[in-house]
C-alpha cells in the first residue's frame, strides 16, 4: 500500500525540514531518503518539493548555498535556520495534535 498524498498534505514543509535538522541536503537526496524512510510508500513529486524548497527560503525557514562537487552536476544545498527549527517544532505540535484528534475520531 502507498500513502496517499491527501494524507500528507499540508505536511511537506515538515517534512523536508525534519530531514534538514540532521544535516545540510539537495532535493534528490532528500527525496531519496524520503522513499527510504517509507519503504517505497512515499515520494515527493520533483514540483512538490522544489515549490515547499521556494517557501521554505521566502519564510526565512531554510538557506540555499550550491555544493563544491568535483564529478557531476553542482548541487543546490538547503540548509535549516533558527527560524526553521522554530517552525519544525511548531509543524510537529500541530502534528500530534491533529493525530490524537483522528486517533479519538477513527475508534
Amino acid at each position: 500500500m502507498s500513502i496517499t498524498s491527501d494524507i500528507l498534505r499540508g505536511h511537506t514543509e515538515a517534512i523536508i525540514l525534519s530531514h534538514l535538522l540532521d544535516h545540510d541536503s539537495y532535493g534528490y537526496q532528500i527525496n531519496k531518503d524520503i522513499i527510504k524512510k517509507t519503504d517505497g510508500k512515499y515520494e515527493l513529486k520533483e514540483a512538490t518539493l522544489y515549490s515547499a524548497f521556494r517557501r521554505l527560503e521566502q519564510a526565512g525557514f531554510i538557506n540555499t548555498y550550491w555544493g563544491d562537487e568535483n564529478v557531476g552536476a553542482r548541487r543546490r544545498y538547503y540548509a535549516v535556520t533558527g527560524k526553521g527549527r522554530e517552525a519544525y517544532e511548531s509543524y510537529k505540535r500541530d502534528w500530534e495534535e491533529a493525530k490524537q484528534v483522528i486517533d479519538k475520531l477513527l475508534k
